[in-house]
């Protein structure tokens, strides 16, 4: 049983730590193929973009997160996707 959280490290071996941001370059995975049609749509949404990781859980993955409005009742939709090495490369900014 490993007592720290793995290094979370991107594409290029970049060390990805908490609050770091992220570009999204693909989702891949049983997971992603299994989401329903609207959620896969909104979830492939997020390539290319960037977001700042909120978490890195106990395998080493960093969490990101999107929120979407609801135009229906008001009320947002989120994801919070853990990614792969071969998913991110990290950025200095977000320009």
């Amino acid at each position: 049983m490993q007592s720290q959280p793995l290094h979370a490290v991107d594409k290029d071996g970049a060390v990805v730590t908490l609050g770091s941001f992220v570009r999204i370059l693909a989702l891949s995975g049983d997971w992603f193929d299994k989401l329903p049609v609207d959620e896969r749509a909104d979830v492939e949404s997020m390539v290319g973009e960037v977001f700042p990781v909120e978490e890195i859980d106990e395998y080493g993955a960093p969490w990101v997160r999107k929120s979407w409005p609801n135009d229906a009742d008001g009320v947002c939709r989120s994801h919070s996707i853990a990614l792969a090495s071969n998913e991110m490369v990290l950025v200095l900014d977000q320009g």
